[in-house]
């Protein structure tokens, strides 16, 4: 341990499970190059032994706080955590993943009173093998909708909303009410463009600081027709937020939430949940799905979903044909 300073950090780690990982995780943090922190482990109803791993841990290190749930998911215990949070700023880490051994002095030294800061990350694999990082971004001064709509569709190996891959100012979650919607998955993919909306100061630094995991059985790999419907949900959701919206560009966002409007109903959605096409029929806002269709081809695709998902699907492999 070496500094000390006026920025703390809150590192808010949702458990479930995660027996093999867990460990590691709070290893990372326990022997970062900084001191200024605490750890806030919401036990989300584990049936392993994460629990006993917790405790242990807690007992060594009093910077660990271990709250105790029943099974209620991600973002219940993200916003259990946002709420006992007493950092200046907020950090997610998910239990099967860890930071780089220098991640929090990094940050320190580069806030300055940001709302958000952005940085970057790296996949590992099950097998042990490690990827290489996407090209650092380095960005000084733009507000949240500036980044939003500068990288926000951007292909990189990380989709733009997972939100491991920033630190938020405690006050800004709290002062724009930036909680996680409960009960649903896809939950990132709501929470960022609006937390984007709301920022008035982000930084983004190059620094690959997050090891991400992949690895089988984990809610981002898993095959749950569930996520079909979260994902119908969080486009009403963004669409209901931000088509009163008059004072931004909206362009980027709703080729976004047309684009998880129209997913649904793709040929590898049937293949992975079979033909939903009546029940998604009845859950999409289609007096919003038509509003924020405002690319040529989104408005294409909108009519033809409108008479007959069947056409869609013909006029999707009819343009990858044409492509090719």
């Amino acid at each position: 341990m070496t500094t000390k300073s006026d920025n703390m950090f809150s590192i808010i780690v949702p458990v479930y499970n995660v027996e093999p990982y867990l460990r590691q995780c709070l290893e990372s943090v326990i022997n970062q190059d900084y001191s200024d922190y605490e750890i806030i482990c919401i036990n989300d109803g584990s049936t392993d032994n994460s629990p006993a791993i917790l405790q242990k841990y807690g007992k060594a290190c009093n910077q660990i706080k271990i709250i105790n749930q029943e099974n209620h998911g991600l973002s219940t215990a993200r916003n259990i955590g946002i709420r006992e949070a007493s950092g200046d700023y907020i950090l997610f880490l998910d239990s099967d993943d860890c930071l780089e051994p220098n991640a929090l002095q990094i940050l320190a030294a580069k806030q300055n009173n940001e709302d958000m800061i952005c940085f970057n990350g790296r996949r590992c694999f099950e097998d042990g093998t490690t990827e290489k990082p996407d090209n650092g971004i380095e960005e000084n001064s733009l507000t949240g909708w500036e980044y939003y709509n500068k990288y926000g569709l951007v292909t990189r190996k990380f989709h733009f909303v997972c939100t491991v891959l920033r630190i938020y100012k405690r006050s800004f979650l709290l002062e724009n009410n930036l909680f996680f919607k409960v009960g649903i998955l896809h939950e990132d993919n709501l929470f960022t463009p609006i937390a984007c909306y709301y920022a008035l100061k982000v930084k983004v630094i190059p620094d690959c600081l997050y090891v991400y995991r992949i690895r089988e059985g984990s809610i981002t790999q898993t095959i749950n027709v569930k996520r079909i419907f979260d994902i119908l949900i969080v486009a009403n959701t963004l669409s209901d937020f931000f088509i009163p919206k008059v004072e931004i560009i909206k362009s980027q966002v709703y080729r976004e939430i047309a684009g998880e409007y129209f997913s649904s109903f793709t040929a590898k959605s049937i293949e992975n949940y079979g033909n939903l096409d009546k029940e998604i029929i009845k859950l999409i806002d289609w007096v919003n799905f038509k509003e924020v269709s405002v690319y040529p081809r989104h408005r294409r695709i909108y009519k033809l979903l409108k008479i007959n998902p069947v056409l869609f699907r013909i006029y999707m492999l009819l343009e990858t044909l044409l492509k090719k």
